[in-house]
């Protein structure tokens, strides 16, 4: 019984030592290198920009957070209703979510997928890849990028 309740006190040590750190001070209330952000669809903060050439006109992105020549940087990728965005790939892996529009997705080798507000999509790196956006109304989609933001056309595509 001693035993188990000298462990119990070390267990309970060591976790309030990595909760609170060596200075007594939570680990969560110490100051982050970093602020919270939010930014709304809507927010004149958002800065829009023309795609790259790859893309047709009417094709704008928005810087939400990071560095898009770095890693980890999240974007807003809007496009009109009735675009198609041709076939494509980047070198990283895409983590999305589809805030507005019905977005028709399609990698090679596999079913198209059908988008509506709030589906997730994750894209595999260097997979070839292709979308339309129906008529309904613009789509903007909810990007995070792992690796620098890029986009290479598939050469050859008529697509």
């Amino acid at each position: 019984m001693v035993q188990q309740s000298a462990l119990v006190r070390w267990l309970f040590v060591l976790c309030c030592g990595v909760f609170f750190g060596v200075s007594g001070t939570p680990a969560w209330a110490e100051s982050p290198s970093e602020k919270p952000l939010t930014l709304a669809l809507d927010d004149p903060q958002l800065k829009w920009n023309a795609c790259p050439p790859l893309f047709p006109k009417g094709c704008e992105i928005a810087v939400l957070h990071g560095d898009p020549a770095k890693s980890n940087a999240d974007v807003f990728f809007k496009v009109p209703a009735n675009y198609t965005i041709p076939l494509h790939w980047h070198t990283s892996a895409e983590r999305m979510v589809l805030v507005s529009g019905e977005l028709h997705v399609e990698y090679s080798r596999y079913s198209p997928s059908v988008l509506k507000p709030g589906t997730y999509a994750y894209g595999p790196s260097k997979a070839p890849h292709k979308a339309f956006c129906t008529d309904s109304s613009p789509c903007v989609l909810f990007i995070a990028f792992e690796s620098p933001v890029d986009a290479h056309p598939i050469q050859g595509s008529q697509e």
